[in-house]
Parts: C-alpha cells; structure tokens; sequence
C-alpha cells in the first residue's frame, strides 16, 4: 500500500486527483468511473480535444489462459475491443463504452475475440476533421504483428476500422502515436521481433505510414513505448520484453523524431525503480500550465488474472534535460 497510497498523494499536489484513486471503493479497486465502475481501459493514450479528455485502451474481460508452447508466458483474454472514457478534469471519468468492438464469426476479421488488439492511440487530423486510432493487431502467438487504423468523425467513436499494415514493410508490435506542434504525426513501433524499435512519419490524413522512416534502439530489445516533447527535444520511454513481468524503464532523446537518438538510462528513481515500481509504461501526458511536468502513465499487470490488472499514474519531471519519475 506504501506506493499506491503515494501514487494518491502526489497528484492531489497537481490538483489532478480526487475520485480517480479511492482505495475504499467497493471492491477494493482504485480507479473508478462516474458509475462506481472499474475502469477498464489498458495499455491506454489520451487525446484532449476542445477542452475534454478522452482515454482510449483495451478491453481485459473473460477468462485468461496461457497459449501453448510459445516459450514465453503468453497469457491472453479474448480481445475485447477498445474502450473510451471522457473527463474534463482528470478526475471523474464518465464510461463512453467500446468505441471499437469486436468481431465475432467473421473469417479473417483483424478485430475477432481470437485475435490481440492493444495499445490504441488516438490523434486529431486537422486536414481531414477526423480522429485517427492507430493500434497493435496481432494473433495469440504474435505471428501476423501489423498495425491497424480506425477513424471516427467524433472523439467518443464510434470508430470505423479500416485495415492493418505493416509500415515499409516491417512488422509491428507494440506501438504510440506521436504528433509534433508542427502538425506532423509519427508512429513509433517495436518490430523486427521486438529487436529494433522503428519511427514512422505518417502521411498527411494520418491513414498510412509514408516512406520516411528510422530504425532506432537497434538490437536493443525493447516495447511498450512513449513519447514526449520538452523545449525542442524528444524523448521515448521503452520497456524491456519480458512478458508480462515488470522490468526496468528506460529513456532515449533525439532533436528530431526520426533521431539519431541517444539511450539515456532509467529515469525512475526510488524503490522498485528497477520494475517501475511494478509496472510498464503506455502514455505520457503533459501537465497543462506546467511546462516541466507530466503524467506518467502506466500498467500493473496481473498476468494470470488480466482483467484484474491495475494502473499506476506517476508524475514525471525533466530538470536539466532529464527525466525524473520519482515516488519519494
């Protein structure tokens, strides 16, 4: 209880929290909707949009099960489609249901309840008026690791899903979406079996990947990431892969998106820094009015359990060109 009951305190200090995190709900659960709900949304981005944010992630619901003979820990539910929920302080969250559904039945469907649909990222295009979700599809035994693309006309969905791809050519896994102040809007995905992360600038409507592209972090290994911007600089945070087990967050920065970029090292300071406190990161949120601050956002992963899965939010600082993600 020590770093959850922290976790509460910290963003009480940036006036963020308040029905959020209330670890006397009823079943003993922190992150509750308007409804007294769980809030059931992993591997999750925000988009803020006319003043409204609004929380994309996936579904966790439904008996979780291991897959055979894949010589990792390849715990799996059925997909369950992609989830929104809507906020105007952060605060209390009201459930604008699944904004992307699953399939079922239908042969070849990139969206079946057999398949993996995660990490969704939503941005706006300005060009087209339209909400542009990018997201990891894959099969249980991540063979056909593609990216896929829906649009909707309205921040809260429903979204059209349009196709996956793979950008160049490459696979893809876990993925963000990143848009700079410029307009343009990159996606950043693990692929090559998870070796080699790659940066993709995207075309104008943000429908396809376009053929300008780096390979990054080259044989180094590494998912789960996030980006963000601060005084002309950039910076990802990546995950190691191992499985649904916590391990060590680590950062890169470049002076353009497309690199070169520079490892850094963990930005994560305190007990458990070494998982990030138990942890894997998703989304990094800025901190409106604080230029130095954002919000950390992350998964606790209950891997034999993955819809009792937990979040952790945490504030991170860059002072001096470093990050800082601290709980003391």
């Amino acid at each position: 209880m020590k770093k959850i009951f922290f976790f509460i305190l910290t963003f009480a200090s940036l006036n963020l929290f308040g029905q959020v995190a209330r670890p006397t709900s009823k079943d003993g659960r922190l992150w509750h909707d308007s409804q007294d709900e769980f809030i059931n949304a992993h591997g999750a981005g925000i988009l803020k949009h006319q003043g409204v944010y609004y929380l994309f992630g996936e579904v966790k619901k439904g008996r979780t099960w291991l897959v055979p003979d894949q010589g990792w820990e390849d715990y799996r539910v059925p997909a369950g489609g992609i989830s929104c929920y809507s906020s105007k302080d952060l605060r209390l969250w009201r459930n604008e249901g699944i904004v992307l559904k699953p399939t079922t039945g239908i042969k070849g469907s990139d969206l079946d309840t057999g398949m993996v649909i995660e990490r969704p990222k939503v941005i706006y295009n300005e060009k087209i008026k339209k909400f542009v979700m990018w997201m990891h599809i894959d099969r249980n035994d991540y063979s056909f690791s593609q990216l896929g693309i829906a649009v909707s006309s309205r921040p809260a969905g429903p979204y059209r899903y349009l196709k996956s791809v793979k950008p160049n050519g490459f696979t893809g896994r876990d993925m963000t979406l990143f848009k700079d102040d410029d307009g343009k809007a990159y996606v950043v995905f693990a692929s090559e079996l998870n070796a080699t992360m790659h940066v993709c600038l995207l075309n104008d409507d943000y429908l396809s990947p376009s053929s300008s592209y780096s390979r990054i972090l080259v044989n180094k290994t590494r998912e789960a990431p996030a980006m963000l911007k601060h005084q002309g600089n950039y910076y990802l945070l990546t995950s190691a892969c191992t499985g649904w087990s916590p391990n060590a967050l680590m950062y890169a920065t470049a002076s353009d998106p497309l690199g070169p970029w520079q490892e850094q090292g963990n930005p994560c300071i305190g007990e458990d820094s070494a998982t990030t406190f138990d942890s894997q990161g998703t989304f990094v949120l800025p901190v409106e009015g604080k230029n130095d601050e954002f919000i950390f956002m992350a998964d606790r992963w209950n891997k034999t359990d993955l819809e009792k899965s937990n979040y952790l939010w945490l504030p991170l600082r860059v002072s001096g060109g470093k990050l800082i993600i601290a709980t003391e």
